[in-house]
C-alpha cells in the first residue's frame, strides 16, 4: 500500500468554522486517519507543511472546457482540434486545486467533454473528475443557439450551428434523450437569453412552463438531473417550478426569487467574477476594445442591477455553490471566484463550503468535498490562511487527487 503523512499544516474539514492543527495520513486513494498525531507505518512518504492551510480539493461547478472568451475562433476548427485545447485547460484547472468539475456545455456538435471526461477516469489525460453536460439546449434564437452569431445570408447554411436547439415539448424530449444517450452526467439548458449571445437579452424568459416542464421531467424520468442558465426572474421561477437541481448564474433574480429559490432546496451557482468583472468595466473603453458592442450594452443596462442582486444573494438563505463560468474568462483565473464571492458580502466560510461540502452536496458526490477517514484523498494546500485571506486561494502549491500527488511546493 502507498501512504502519505501530510504534517505541519492547520486541516480544515470543509465544514468546521476553521482550520485546526491536524495531521492526515493518507492510504491508496483514500484518507485513513486524521489527528493530531499520528503514527504512520514504515515506508510512509512524508510532505510537510508548515503555515499551509489544507482543505478538500475544490470544486467548480460551472466550467467550458472546450470553450475560449473569443467564441468566434472556434468556427473554423474540427472538433479533434477543439478537444486537444482542452488539455492544457485541465492541466491548469488542476493546479489550481480544482480536482472535480462539472462542465457545462461546450460549442461543438460532437461530445468531446464527454469524451475528455471517459480519459481523465481511465488515467490517459490528466485533469479534473468531470461530470458533464455535452451542450446548452436552447430555443431557437436563444443564449445556446450558435447560428445567431451569422450574418442574415448565411442563417439558412448555419443550420449545422442548431444543433442544439429545439422548440416544443416533442422536439426538447427528443434532444434530452439524445444528450443522455451520448452520455450526459447533467442537462443544461438556456432558461434566458445571456451576455455574451446576440440574439438575445439576459432578462428574457427563452422557454415556456410547458417546456421547462417537459425538458426537467423528460431528464428525471432518465435519472439524470438538470439546471438552467439562467439571468432573470421569471425563468428562475419557472426552472424552480420544474424541478432543476441548480440555477446557474440568477445575477438577475428578485429577493423573492431568491426565497423561492430557498425554499426549494434549489442551490444556485451565482459566477461573479465573470459577471462583475464585466460589469465593474463597462464604461472602460480600452477594456472593449475589439469586443462585441451588444455585450458591452448589456453590462451597461444592467450593471447596476447585477451589484445589487449580487448583495441581496449575500443576504440570503439560498444554498450557494461554487461555479466560475471559466471559458468565458481564461480558466487559469477561476480561483478569482472566490474573492469575487468575498467582495459582494459573501464570508469566506461561506466561499469555501460553496467549493467543498455544499458543492459536493449539489453533485451528489458522497466521497469529496470533506475531508474525513474513509473519503477519497482529495487534498489542496495553500500558504496562508484563506479564512483571514481569501486570496490565499489563488497560490495553491500543494494537490492531491485521489491519493496521487499532483503538485507540491519544490523542496527547500
Amino acid at each position: 500500500m502507498a501512504a502519505t503523512l501530510i504534517t505541519g499544516a492547520s486541516v480544515w474539514d470543509g465544514i468546521a468554522d476553521t482550520a485546526v492543527p491536524r495531521q492526515v495520513l493518507v492510504v491508496d486513494d483514500r484518507i485513513e486517519q486524521i489527528a493530531e498525531n499520528i503514527d504512520a507505518p514504515a515506508g510512509t512518504e512524508t510532505v510537510h507543511l508548515p503555515g499551509h492551510t489544507v482543505t478538500p480539493g475544490f470544486i467548480d461547478c460551472h466550467t467550458h472546457v472546450g470553450l475560449t472568451p473569443n467564441l468566434l475562433e472556434l468556427g473554423p476548427m474540427s472538433s479533434p482540434a477543439k478537444t486537444l485545447r482542452a488539455l492544457p485547460v485541465l492541466e491548469a484547472l488542476l493546479d489550481n486545486g480544482f480536482t472535480t468539475i462539472r462542465d457545462l456545455g461546450c460549442g461543438d456538435v460532437d461530445h468531446p467533454t464527454i469524451d475528455l471526461r471517459n480519459a481523465i477516469a481511465a488515467g490517459l489525460v490528466r485533469g479534473p473528475r468531470m461530470l458533464v453536460a455535452p451542450h446548452i439546449l436552447s430555443a431557437r434564437g436563444g443564449h445556446g443557439d450558435f447560428s445567431a452569431g451569422l450574418a442574415d445570408q448565411y442563417q439558412s447554411a448555419g443550420r449545422g450551428l442548431e444543433f442544439a436547439t429545439a422548440d416544443g415539448p416533442d422536439e426538447i424530449r427528443t434532444l434530452v434523450r439524445q444528450e443522455i444517450r451520448a452520455g450526459a452526467d447533467w442537462v443544461k439548458f438556456a432558461a434566458t437569453g445571456g451576455f455574451s449571445s446576440p440574439s438575445d437579452d439576459p432578462n428574457h424568459t427563452t422557454y415556456s412552463q410547458q417546456e421547462m416542464d417537459t425538458l426537467v421531467a423528460t431528464a428525471a424520468d432518465l435519472g439524470v438531473p438538470a439546471t438552467p442558465h439562467c439571468y432573470g426572474d421569471e425563468a428562475a421561477r419557472r426552472a424552480v417550478r420544474a424541478g432543476v437541481r441548480s440555477i446557474d448564474h440568477g445575477n438577475l433574480v428578485s429577493a423573492d426569487g431568491l426565497a423561492m429559490i430557498s425554499d426549494a432546496g434549489v442551490f444556485l451557482v451565482p459566477t461573479q467574477y465573470t459577471i462583475l468583472t464585466d460589469a465593474r468595466r463597462a464604461g472602460d473603453d480600452a477594456c472593449w476594445r475589439g469586443k462585441p458592442r451588444y455585450k458591452r450594452a448589456k453590462f451597461v443596462r444592467y450593471g447596476a442591477q447585477l451589484e445589487a442582486a449580487a448583495e441581496r444573494l449575500a443576504a440570503s438563505n439560498v444554498k450557494i455553490a461554487f461555479g466560475t463560468d471559466a471559458g468565458m474568462f481564461p480558466h487559469r483565473d477561476n480561483w478569482r471566484e472566490f474573492g469575487a464571492m468575498v467582495s459582494t458580502g459573501i464570508s469566506p466560510l461561506r466561499a469555501l463550503r460553496a467549493a467543498t461540502s455544499v458543492a459536493a452536496d449539489l453533485l451528489r458526490l458522497d466521497e469529496v468535498g470533506v475531508l474525513a477517514a474513509g473519503k477519497l484523498a482529495d487534498l489542496v494546500a495553500m500558504p496562508g490562511d484563506p479564512f483571514t485571506d481569501i486570496e490565499v486561494t489563488g497560490r495553491v502549491d500543494f494537490v492531491m487527487q485521489s491519493g496521487h500527488i499532483h503538485k507540491q511546493p519544490p523542496a527547500a
